[in-house]
């Protein structure tokens, strides 16, 4: 029975509409989900030049809690003041274990008196097992919301005028940090202002039933489907880490770019102590950077990253090429020493050490609010 289950692959409510349209289908994450609906070029050119893409998160699990104790266990359990979160807002938080380090990176929304956690596919099982066994300590209730809803986002320069023309201009007025909720075509729908990819965008939580009639509103309004593979180089190109790939349980929570998801001044929570005292002493060992190649080559994961003197200085974790640049970009665990924006490393390859560059993240500034202009990358 274990063995059956480990081997479902779950499907998004949008899966019809997706197969409809042309995608090219694809398992990630124990999810079937759209990589393409056909030439990735465009699909990743209508989010970073301007328009809007629309991307299907429903494999995202999304867990509420509520109960009257319920604040006081999530202070207990995540890097972030949630005592601060003020009702109609939301706040990044890392769930860590004893040791600090990191075992799921969520946003939390709160909605009256109950929190929805939304966190990636990967992290899911763990976050709702790292919540649910409070629920017999006290006044703390935890409920898997995954199935029953949808996540849609929208990416791009033109996002709020997608959002507006489906959905209205309060909707698409959402400040950062906000939760804008109202009912839509008899559905419960609650959007944030986020960023997947360096742009300006939306995150839309829908009953899952109404999941369908939301898209096609917002693809009428002007939003194209975009697949998993030109939002892994958006990603990227953003400089956000996914999860099993970029950071992991071996990562204490600040060696990848969470810093706005811990508080250092709430007191105790699990795997507080050793955050803290990193933190007082003044950086980490090593944290997630960026590395620019001079060539538009793949580079390996895990590829190991050297100094000039030939010393080991760290790892890559995912690369991409991008298309703005024109070249070859990797997400990488560089030691503390080497993270100065221009600092020359070598890297690991099949056929020969590639010359690259350590970079700031992100790579693209693009239009999301407050964005500066993308640094020219180095040499």
């Amino acid at each position: 029975m274990e063995a059956a289950e480990q081997m479902t692959i779950h499907k998004s409510p949008l899966e019809e509409l997706h197969r409809g349209a042309g995608a090219a289908m694809r398992e990630q994450d124990g999810w079937a989900l759209p990589s393409a609906y056909g030439e990735v070029s465009a699909e990743y050119e209508v989010v970073r030049e301007g328009g809007a893409g629309l991307i299907d998160l429903s494999a995202r699990g999304r867990v509420e809690v509520s109960g009257a104790e319920a604040v006081q266990f999530l202070n207990g359990l995540v890097s972030n003041d949630v005592k601060t979160l003020a009702d109609g807002a939301w706040m990044s938080a890392a769930f860590p274990n004893p040791q600090g380090r990191l075992i799921a990176s969520a946003r939390v929304m709160r909605r009256g008196d109950s929190y929805l956690f939304d966190t990636e596919a990967v992290t899911h099982a763990s976050l709702f097992k790292t919540l649910e066994r409070f629920t017999l300590a006290g006044d703390f209730r935890v409920a898997d919301r995954t199935s029953e809803t949808a996540q849609l986002s929208i990416q791009g320069a033109r996002a709020p005028q997608v959002v507006e023309a489906a959905l209205g201009r309060e909707a698409a007025s959402v400040e950062r940090g906000r939760v804008f909720t109202s009912g839509w075509s008899d559905a419960s729908l609650s959007i944030i202002r986020a960023t997947q990819t360096g742009e300006d965008g939306f995150e839309l939580f829908v009953d899952a039933g109404r999941a369908a009639p939301l898209w096609e509103a917002l693809t009428a309004a002007g939003a194209r489907p975009v697949g998993q593979d030109a939002l892994e180089i958006l990603r990227i190109e953003a400089g956000l880490p996914r999860y099993g790939v970029d950071m992991d349980e071996t990562n204490v929570v600040t060696e990848a770019p969470l810093d706005d998801a811990v508080s250092y001044t709430k007191g105790c929570y699990v795997g507080q102590e050793i955050i803290a005292r990193i933190h007082w002493r003044g950086h980490v060992a090593k944290k997630l950077t960026g590395l620019v190649f001079s060539d538009g080559r793949e580079v390996e994961r895990e590829a190991k990253i050297r100094a000039a003197d030939g010393k080991e200085i760290g790892r890559i974790t995912s690369s991409a090429f991008s298309p703005r640049l024109g070249r070859t970009i990797a997400l990488a665990y560089v030691k503390y020493d080497f993270l100065a924006p221009g600092t020359r490393a070598r890297v690991a390859a099949c056929d020969a050490a590639r010359e690259a560059t350590v970079t700031e993240l992100p790579f693209i500034r693009g239009s999301w609010p407050g964005a500066a202009e993308t640094p020219e990358p180095g040499p």
